[in-house]
This record gives structure tokens, sequence and C-alpha cells, in this order.
């Protein structure tokens, strides 16, 4: 398991991401960009509409999904947060 932040996908803030691969943590930015919008958080709107714009130009995109997959692949993997309690 490694960390990404929403900072180190191009997003305003540093909410960790926790992922087994980097479409993991790709995805979970893309979930928390979405989100973050729809609750009003003008901050990540510039980088929800990057995102949006990555997924509708995949070829595009390719530089930077292939840079994110390679910082991912550089981080140091940590042990997985312990499970809550429901």
């Amino acid at each position: 398991m490694k960390i990404m932040t929403c900072r180190a996908l191009g997003g305003p803030c540093d909410l960790e991401h926790h992922g087994e691969s980097a479409d993991d943590v790709i995805n979970a930015q893309d979930r928390h960009l979405k989100e973050a919008v729809q609750a009003g958080d003008a901050s990540h709107q510039e980088a929800r509409d990057a995102m949006k714009g990555r997924w509708r130009h995949p070829r595009k995109a390719m530089g930077w999904y292939r840079d994110a997959k390679a910082a991912f692949a550089a981080l140091p993997s940590v042990e997985p947060p312990p499970a809550e309690d429901h």
C-alpha cells in the first residue's frame, strides 16, 4: 500500500489517498475532487476540471498519467491503515 496526497496529484489539499496501485489513488482523487466541488469547495474546481479533461481526452492525458504512475512507483510502501469499527 502506498499513499499519495491530493496535492501530489494536482489538487489543492493534503488529503491522503491510500492504494495498491496508481490507478487506485487516481480514482480516489477523482472521487475526492468530485465530492469536494459538489460540497461547494471552490478551491478544488480547477483540479476537478483538469481531471474531467483527462477522462474526456485520455490520449492527451497520457503524459500526466505516466508521471502519476512513476511518482506512485517511487513511493515507499506503508502498512495499510487499521480498519474502522462500525
